[in-house]
């Protein structure tokens, strides 16, 4: 008496797309490294207390999975699909994320980074959340655009090569010759 999730693999062999017909995330997109990140949404936490999952990535309509590399998908995807069809009819797609602790907080989006943000919504990030990521802008400095990859780009070999060129070629087209795009992850800016 279930419901159909599709699941499509991602560049990424440690992440998996879980596309629903629910709405998972009506506004804006969430993305959980941790259990204690995502305790306030409940599908979030039940499928971190699956085990052996890295990070939860909701967007639209889907929610994109990583796990750590040494398990196999198997077993796990079925947990996790068992796990969704119990709590998408009754998940509530309007959550808003609680604010980071105020050494926490981003700075507040410049004009400056909201152009750059809009060249990629045009360009790059359609692109990446068809494969079950995102990318935010952090922060420019000069040339250099500091970068930190969302949902399956996070752990995905080619974010590091093809598609981090590629975003830089982008911008390069758009904002001059001198670009350079770094991945920041966790460690630079939080």
């Amino acid at each position: 008496m279930g419901f159909y999730i599709h699941v499509q693999e991602t560049p990424n062999p440690n992440a998996v797309k879980f596309i629903s017909f629910y709405t998972v995330k009506s506004h804006g997109k969430s993305n959980y490294r941790s259990a204690e990140e995502g305790e306030h949404v409940p599908a979030a936490r039940e499928i971190f207390a699956v085990g052996g999952i890295e990070q939860i990535y909701l967007f639209d309509n889907y929610i994109t999975v990583t796990k750590r590399s040494e398990l196999p998908w198997g077993a796990l995807s079925k947990s996790i699909l068992d796990l969704l069809q119990i709590s998408l009819p009754v998940h509530d797609p309007d959550f808003t994320d609680p604010e980071p602790p105020a050494s926490e907080n981003q700075k507040e989006k410049t004009p400056e980074i909201l152009a750059i943000e809009e060249i990629l919504d045009r360009t790059v990030k359609p692109y990446l959340a068809a494969d079950g990521g995102g990318i935010e802008v952090v922060e420019r400095q000069g040339d250099k655009i500091f970068i930190k990859y969302q949902g399956a780009c996070g752990t995905c070999p080619s974010s590091v090569g093809g598609t981090l060129i590629a975003i830089r070629d982008v911008l390069r087209d758009e904002l001059g010759p001198d670009i350079e795009v770094i991945e920041v992850g966790g460690t630079m800016f939080g």
